[in-house]
């Protein structure tokens, strides 16, 4: 097995550092940096300009290793739920001009004044079927990103990867899988059988940094990879295991730390720390 990843494999989601820099900025830093990959923000790539986001990636020949995001499916009523539905029909479309190689879902939580979490679920589950009917035929994959339990009220109700295996499960694995983000699984007990269960087919996103303790804001306080206590090499290599071979996707949300640093330091440091702890 090998043990240092391969630096070309590391991917900036742009999250990292869209306190500092805007889009254009982003691309062009990736290409100063020689960082192979980037997963772009819908919000950044609409302020940019889609066509132009897709045109910068091509001209610095920058992998989109996924698109975030897609999903945010409940809402509290019919129309609401449509809405959100045609919303990410366009992502998917934006997904593909960009050339992304999946949509990731960050599927949402509990309606505005609801306490239905199975009903929540639910609704995820049949907003999933219907985007899966429109994304299959065109070819974009989605991913499902299982997100921390303390995101279940607000971001997303599923929150392991069990959930996100038994959704691939019922609704079929072709053009549907899992973007692993180790911040919000690696506490849970059962990620090595639930990778395995996965296997290549369904792993189709792999997103690092690392757990800070204490964590000082539930949303805005990930740390830079090697600050923590994941064990983001052995978690890597197993994922590889089962035959991943995409990218390592850095995403840090740092409010506190990195988004106050200068972002050729933020970008250094990531491929140094993918070096040493990926």
């Amino acid at each position: 097995m090998i043990h240092t990843p391969d630096p070309d494999k590391l991917s900036l989601n742009t999250a990292t550092v869209r306190r500092q820099w805007d889009l254009r900025q982003i691309i062009e830093g990736c290409a100063r940096h020689e960082i192979r990959g980037i997963s772009p923000w819908r919000d950044q790539v609409a302020a940019l300009g889609l066509e132009e986001a897709a045109r910068l990636c091509r001209l610095h020949n920058l992998a989109v290793t996924g698109y975030c995001r897609g999903g945010m499916f409940p809402a509290a009523t019919p129309a609401g739920r449509q809405k959100a539905l045609e919303d990410n029909f366009r992502a998917v479309e934006e997904a593909l001009t960009l050339g992304a190689a999946c949509l990731v879902l960050v599927v949402g939580g509990l309606p505005d004044g609801s306490k239905d979490l199975a009903g929540a679920r639910q609704q995820v589950r049949d907003g999933l079927a219907a985007l899966l009917d429109y994304a299959r035929p065109r070819g974009m994959p989605l991913a499902i990103e299982p997100l921390h339990p303390m995101y279940a009220a607000d971001r997303a109700c599923v929150n392991s990867l069990t959930q996100a295996n038994d959704l691939c499960d019922e609704l079929g694995d072709h053009g549907l899988g899992i973007a692993v983000d180790l911040y919000h699984t690696w506490w849970d007990p059962a990620f090595h059988h639930e990778i395995a269960r996965a296997g290549r087919q369904r792993l189709l996103a792999f997103h690092i940094c690392d757990w800070l303790t204490p964590t000082r804001d539930m949303l805005e306080d990930r740390g830079m990879m090697g600050d923590g206590v994941i064990d983001i090499r052995g978690f890597r290599q197993a994922v590889e295991a089962q035959g991943y071979s995409g990218y390592h996707e850095v995403e840090i949300f740092s409010r506190l730390t990195w988004w106050e640093r200068d972002p050729d330091e933020v970008l250094r440091t990531c491929k140094a720390r993918h070096l040493q702890h990926g």
